[in-house]
């Protein structure tokens, strides 16, 4: 089997993933004439040239543009289940979707819609595709506290449907301890935490996001490296990492892949693990990110089943289902 058939058949679990940022342009384009919804854009290929972007902000600029054509339940069924097909592709058997309510409420679309509509994806990959999955709803850190705090009181009733809260969007000047208290009451009502820091952010802000507001997983981190107690601390409490190659590469994180520091980071016990984040986007689904750092820093075997093995437990399913899926990776023969 060569490397990239291993690849391929290496079972994965994907962690760190927005399903806005899975909008192709040819779907995006149909749900806005499907919903008669005027977009900036005459055709999928200028939908497509509109994805060419230089920094964080000029993505969300277009991100948030796309998710205005999302407005009924169907929209947002179509979305996630274009997403499980590229899962299936992928050999990803389980996936954590990030979603953001604040996107789409604040357009005036209900909060049912919008997890009525991906729950109901879920729901069908798990029967049609064998594919498990969690909700984790993010709150939008360019937007006011107030604003953080009325969205969790949204989600309350759906409290079985949304396995954690995260913290998303642009992160330079919005430091995790700006929802120090929302993510307390949030823990409060039971969800698990999860926080982006340390991409576009300093070490500081992963410091704030595990000691303030105390996460189970910390979303990027790869500036992490910058601050040796903070590694240290990182491995000793086998903090997972949900590392986005592609997407580091896009947004000038790196400038180069050969240069991307997760080698290094997996290396020293980090808790690691590869990520698609926003794919349409950025280039590239899971097994593109694995063959991006494969190529770009000569991963060997066992190195990528470690990747694969983190991923799962770094997870929110069962010991159970970890281990099912670990023994799997670790009697793949190449």
């Amino acid at each position: 089997m060569s490397q990239l058939d291993f690849i391929r058949a290496l079972p994965k679990a994907e962690l760190h993933v927005h399903i806005e940022g899975t909008f192709e342009p040819e779907l995006m384009f149909a749900i806005a004439q499907r919903n008669q919804i005027e977009i900036p854009y005459k055709s999928v290929e200028e939908v497509k040239q509109a994805y060419n972007f230089h920094n964080l902000q000029s993505f969300l600029d277009i991100y948030y543009a796309g998710a205005n054509v999302l407005i009924h339940e169907q929209d947002f069924y179509d979305l996630a289940w274009a997403y499980f097909e590229k899962c299936a592709q992928d050999k990803v058997v389980h996936t954590e979707m990030f979603f953001d309510p604040q996107t789409h409420t604040d357009r005036g679309i209900e909060f049912a819609t919008v997890i009525n509509g991906l729950q109901r994806a879920c729901d069908v990959a798990k029967v049609k595709l064998g594919i498990t999955s969690h909700l984790i709803m993010c709150f939008l850190r360019h937007l006011s506290e107030e604003a953080a705090f009325k969205t969790l009181e949204q989600a309350l009733p759906y409290k079985e449907q949304i396995i954690g809260v995260g913290l998303d969007s642009s992160e330079l000047g919005y430091p995790p301890s700006k929802f120090e208290r929302v993510f307390a009451q949030a823990r409060e009502e039971g969800f698990l935490i999860v926080a982006h820091a340390g991409e576009e952010g300093p070490a500081e802000y992963v410091w704030e996001a595990l000691d303030l507001l105390k996460v189970n997983r910390i979303d990027h981190g790869v500036r992490s490296e910058e601050d040796p107690k903070l590694m240290a601390r990182l491995v000793a409490e086998k903090m997972p990492l949900t590392v986005c190659p592609l997407s580091n590469l896009k947004l000038c994180v790196v400038d180069d892949m050969a240069k991307h520091n997760i080698r290094r980071l997996l290396q020293q016990g980090v808790h690691v693990t590869v990520n698609s984040d926003d794919p349409s986007y950025f280039g590239g689904y899971m097994n593109d990110n694995f063959i991006a750092i494969t190529e770009a820093l000569d991963l060997t075997t066992d190195e990528l089943k470690q990747l694969a093995i983190n991923s799962f437990e770094a997870s929110f399913i069962s010991r159970e289902d970890k281990e099912k899926w670990i023994s799997k990776i670790q009697n793949l023969v190449v």
